[in-house]
């Protein structure tokens, strides 16, 4: 029996995994097909993809600049040049705000940490049992599999699902409102605009970025990643499955109405709903632990809407079981 499960490839899953592989066993489980999570990269075709998570990284604190640091001067991430449009009116522009993107994606911080890593893909955790001295973890695919500490990286209403009857403490309890996001990939007609991102004011649309201008490959057509505004998202995100095409169309005839781009001929169109994309309200706690069952959680809506937030719960998480 080995000592951890870890579920989740994010970065708070890879980060955990990360740390404790150095003292323990461990497993990581993903439900997804890859690693990556809320910063998953997905391809167009062999070498060309879409950023459809996290659009960049921008770091805050000090602990977590001096990562990434680490990391450009290994060449696992770079800075983001280019052109970036700020049209929001709701909020000032930082003119010193950089973006870091992965060298090759934007879940090469997640690859990177797990590179050595056992992890297990297209397998959801469903149901766990805790076991006097060990945990019972039934997965979609019919297994059932054990371990003597379980680590949960999971959005906050899937955490409670499964785990709510183990956890005792006041977080568990309170109302996390995760806010949806609607992301579409679409291939356009090859017209090279001098563009890197735009940030928009707009209800609907609230983002928009040139793959191309990340400088991983080189494509015959124009990639472009269109995020939703979370308020938009909210209201469409239950029926997003069924109104895929619709929704991808309102979001892509925003995009040409907000940029003033001539409307191209569109080659793909790609819409990935995300129904538990962030929390931008902190909780008073980073993460959780519990020894005397060995269960623990870290995640990003501890602390806030960012990827590095994500790191900075994980961190705290593995200090909490070092005592």
């Amino acid at each position: 029996m080995k000592d951890f499960c870890i579920i989740g490839s994010g970065i708070s899953g890879a980060t955990i995994a990360n740390i404790l592989s150095k003292k323990y066993s461990l497993d990581v489980y993903d439900k997804a097909r890859g690693v990556g999570g809320r910063s998953s990269n997905k391809k167009f075709n062999k070498n060309e993809s879409f950023d459809h998570g996290v659009q960049y990284i921008s770091p805050k604190s000090s602990q977590f600049k001096i990562f990434m640091n680490n990391l450009i001067n290994k060449k696992i991430v770079k800075k983001w040049p280019g052109k970036h449009i700020f049209l929001n009116k709701d909020k000032k522009e930082d003119k010193k705000h950089i973006k870091i993107i992965g060298n090759k994606g934007n879940n090469s911080i997640s690859k990177y940490l797990l590179k050595n890593i056992k992890c297990i893909f297209n397998t959801e955790l469903i149901k766990i049992t805790y076991k006097e001295k060990f945990w019972e973890l039934d997965f979609s695919d019919g297994t059932r599999r054990f371990y003597k500490y379980l680590i949960l990286t999971c959005p906050f209403p899937q955490l409670k699902k499964l785990s709510k009857k183990y956890i005792k403490h006041s977080f568990i309890n309170k109302k996390v409102k995760m806010d949806a996001n609607i992301t579409i990939m679409m291939a356009t007609k090859k017209v090279r605009p001098d563009i890197s991102s735009y940030f928009f004011s707009d209800k609907i649309l609230g983002w928009a970025a040139y793959e191309n201008s990340k400088k991983r490959f080189k494509s015959d057509y124009d990639l472009w990643t269109l995020q939703s505004t979370y308020k938009w998202a909210n209201k469409v995100i239950n029926k997003n499955k069924i109104n895929k095409l619709d929704n991808a169309k309102i979001l892509i005839n925003k995009f040409f109405e907000l940029t003033s781009f001539k409307k191209n001929k569109v080659f793909h169109i790609q819409n990935h709903g995300w129904k538990y994309s962030s929390n931008s309200k902190p909780l008073n706690i980073k993460s959780y632990w519990n020894s005397s069952i060995g269960l623990g959680v870290c995640a990003d809506w501890f602390v806030g809407s960012r990827l590095e937030s994500g790191w900075l719960s994980a961190k705290d998480l593995s200090l909490k079981i070092k005592k």
